[in-house]
């Protein structure tokens, strides 16, 4: 994938020095426009100039008709088994061609958004060819890339044979359509991508009904039918005897039947969700009732969070060069050095304008990121635009209500990072860690960070315990106190502790005033 990323970006750095060239050139050119030196116009004026040939025969649109032959998706089942016009389709990524716009930001931002891309592409079982990056200052409202790229575009998926370009954007429905009938072959976006990929990786009930709620949403808006010559249902034409009173008007198409058809599949799935809220509600009040800190991992996409998960707690979570590999969040419990229990919650990983439908869909699994009391933000410091990264994840946490949360920076993948970039987020980030999931380097450190980060029992009581009651001593045990002091008096036992407000209303009757 590397080598393609590398020449896709080579081959526009060319352009990008073809288009210089040619706007220096204008501009020594007396007879040329004032405005022609625009490095975007020069780079349109350059492209304009390249010798590409591109096919008009008939057999296209007819390849086109059968690469884009509807299949059925699992989340459309059979209670919207009619539904076939819809421009949602079971991606089937074998061969696909990336295309990206540059329309702000530096040339780095640029690469790493395409590598991200091949990266997504990869993930959803693709094989990335070839691809190209548009400099533009906006999207075309027409074919997204505009005419002049989108015809190049052609002629890369007709050398390369792909069958799937994946555009790193949102298309509008009308969009999509056009570059469709440019490129010849199926068009998808960064959105489309990333809900393919969160269908193949939801296993728990949960999940998969939050993935297809967000697949419906995106779906929606993105209907179609087949055009005039779409037959109305009975009762539908106008003035036609037969349907009875109240039954003749205009009719419903076979489009709006389906849209009804999903907005009341998206109205049960909404439903199974909050119906499935109150058990991990349930969960979360145990553990704040048993006084049990709950720190959250959380991070972007592939930064190590099950890794350290697994390095922190033996938890045998999967561990996967994939992006978005974990989805349903993980709780395992642990404990400090000196004895204080707390719970770990891997959670599904963050990306780059993760897309809207995913943030509301998953906002019952983001809770537990909301609800914890410190968050673990983990960052792959060997990635390219770790800074990126980190404000992207901040966006979420902003989203559900998470930005107040105190947050520690874990750099991960330390053994492989460039020394400097570490130092430089350490020197940014306030409360940082730098650590090695791989080979454990920094976990006693991190350890030391979470131990002096969560909540700690604050209320110091002295307690007599009669010998009797041995479950009050065990309930001490259980909950987290910190047990300063034991000792074995004449009337019982005398400990001296620190416990949570909640367990200290429970031992009053036990408790040695002076």
């Amino acid at each position: 994938m590397e080598a393609v990323i590398d020449r896709i970006l080579a081959k526009d750095a060319a352009v990008g020095r073809a288009a210089r060239e040619d706007a220096r050139l204008d501009s020594e050119d007396p007879d040329s426009a004032a405005g022609t030196s625009h490095p975007i116009i020069g780079r349109a004026q350059a492209l304009s100039r390249l010798d590409f040939q591109h096919s008009s025969f008939d057999g296209d649109q007819s390849e086109l008709a059968a690469r884009n032959a509807l299949r059925r998706t699992a989340g459309l089942s059979t209670e919207l088994e009619d539904v076939t016009e819809v421009e949602y389709r079971q991606l089937r990524l074998e061969r696909v061609v990336l295309a990206g716009l540059w329309s702000e930001g530096t040339m780095a931002d640029a690469e790493n958004s395409l590598r991200e891309l091949a990266a997504l592409a990869e993930t959803a079982g693709s094989e990335v060819l070839d691809g190209l990056v548009q400099r533009r200052a906006k999207p075309d409202p027409a074919t997204y890339l505009g005419q002049g790229k989108a015809q190049e575009l052609k002629d890369i998926v007709h050398a390369t044979g792909a069958d799937t370009v994946i555009v790193d954007g949102d298309l509008a429905p009308s969009q999509r359509r056009t570059l469709e009938e440019v490129v010849k072959v199926k068009v998808i976006d960064r959105t489309a991508l990333i809900l393919d990929i969160f269908a193949q990786h939801a296993q728990s009930r949960e999940g998969r009904a939050q993935v297809e709620l967000a697949q419906m949403e995106y779906l929606l808006p993105r209907l179609r039918g087949w055009g005039e010559s779409m037959s109305r249902q009975a009762g539908g034409r106008v003035g036609a005897a037969g349907g009875g009173i109240g039954s003749r008007g205009p009719g419903e198409t076979k489009m709006e039947l389906d849209r009804r058809k999903i907005r009341t599949r998206m109205a049960k799935l909404r439903r199974e969700i909050a119906a499935m809220k109150p058990a991990r509600e349930t969960k979360r009040a145990n553990r704040k009732r048993n006084a049990v800190p709950s720190v959250a991992i959380a991070g972007y996409t592939n930064a190590g969070k099950s890794s350290l998960l697994n390095r922190l707690t033996d938890a045998g979570v999967l561990v996967e060069n994939a992006l978005f590999a974990t989805l349903d969040p993980t709780v395992r419990k642990t404990e400090t050095a000196d004895g204080l229990g707390y719970t770990l919650v891997d959670t599904v990983g963050f990306v780059r304008s993760l897309p809207t439908q995913l943030v509301e869909a998953f906002r019952s699994t983001l809770e537990e990121v909301a609800d914890a009391d410190l968050i673990l933000h983990i960052v792959d410091a060997s990635h390219p635009d770790p800074e990126g990264q980190i404000a992207a994840v901040r966006t979420v946490f902003t989203e559900v209500g998470a930005q107040k949360i105190p947050e520690i920076i874990v750099l991960n993948k330390a053994d492989i990072a460039d020394p400097f970039v570490v130092e430089r987020l350490r020197q940014r980030e306030p409360r940082t860690v730098v650590v090695s999931a791989r080979t454990g380097a920094g976990i006693e450190e991190l350890l030391a960070a979470i131990s002096a980060a969560i909540p700690r029992p604050s209320v110091e009581l002295t307690l007599l315990i009669p010998y009797d009651r041995g479950d009050v001593l065990n309930r001490l045990h259980r909950s987290d106190a910190e047990i300063i002091s034991i000792e074995h008096g004449e009337h019982g036992t005398i400990a001296h502790v620190r416990v949570r407000e909640g367990l200290a209303s429970e031992v009053e009757p036990f408790v040695q005033h002076g």
